[in-house]
């Protein structure tokens, strides 16, 4: 008997399951031990509490960081995402050098190390007395997240059909309204994948935040690498552990939404 070959391979399923797991595991260690109820790290936990989530929730400086991450993070979605939307919608209207040059400077803080930028952004911020400012860290974190939103958007331009520009346009539409009415519709799924990722990328910087932190503005990935260098506190593990529901649950959100739309159309 022939074995179908659009139906992958029994091993093929178990190489996936073990790298699954060896990718998964470590961060998967933290869950538990937030809810267990020594004062140190015990791995498996000999008691269960959630004293940990009560003191992220009750004491100022984990919360004060908590809300403080929330807000850059929310900014800087809103912020990259405009800007990153508009700068793929201009760079596919671009051809030649310009198209390339523009692209590769908008590119570039993905391959730049992250300790080098944070030293420049430093070395700026200090000049501009924008250190330890809600604008510097939206800003600086503006500059790491938009490549990302350009890249989704121009994945989602590739497929766009120009003809629909040129029809709304001889019904009287203007370019505003061509862009509101229809390109933005069609570009959705792009502009909302590239403002999750702008999110995440926000709320899970340490490198740049480490520089950028003072006393009065301090996010929470900083004050969860200030609580294991300084001392041993177990609430890092509740920290840890909703960061990691959040992020998954954001990044699941555009897939959640899709498939509800896809059973919407599906039902007669």
């Amino acid at each position: 008997m022939e074995r179908d070959i659009n139906r992958p391979a029994t091993w093929l399923w178990v190489w996936a399951a073990a790298t699954a797991l060896l990718l998964l595991a470590p961060t998967l260690v933290v869950v538990p031990l937030s809810f267990a109820g020594e004062a140190s790290f015990v791995m498996p936990p000999k008691s269960w509490s959630l004293r940990w989530y009560e003191e992220f929730f009750t004491n100022p400086r984990w919360r004060d960081a908590l809300s403080a991450s929330l807000r850059v993070a929310l900014l800087t979605t809103v912020t990259a995402t405009a800007l990153g939307t508009a700068a793929a919608y201009g760079l596919a209207r671009l051809r030649g050098r310009a198209a390339a040059l523009l692209s590769g400077l908008l590119l570039s803080p993905l391959i730049m190390p992250q300790i080098v930028t944070a030293v420049a952004v430093l070395a700026v911020y200090l000049r501009w007395q924008l250190n330890g400012t809600m604008a510097g860290f939206v800003a600086a974190h503006t500059m790491l997240a938009m490549p990302y939103v350009v890249v989704t958007v121009r994945a989602a331009l590739s497929d766009y059909d120009r003809s629909l520009d040129l029809a709304a346009s001889s019904l009287g539409a203007g370019p505003w309204t061509r862009f509101r009415t229809v390109t933005l519709p069609l570009l959705a799924r792009g502009i909302v994948s590239g403002a999750v990722f702008a999110f995440v990328i926000s709320l899970d910087d340490v490198v740049i935040a480490l520089y950028l932190q003072t006393p009065l503005l301090r996010t929470l990935p900083v004050q969860m690498y200030d609580s294991i260098t300084v001392d041993v506190d177990p609430t890092i593990a509740a920290a840890a552990t909703l960061i990691l529901a959040v992020t998954t649950a954001v990044l699941l959100l555009p897939s959640l939404i899709r498939s509800k739309k896809l059973k919407k159309v599906s039902v007669p």
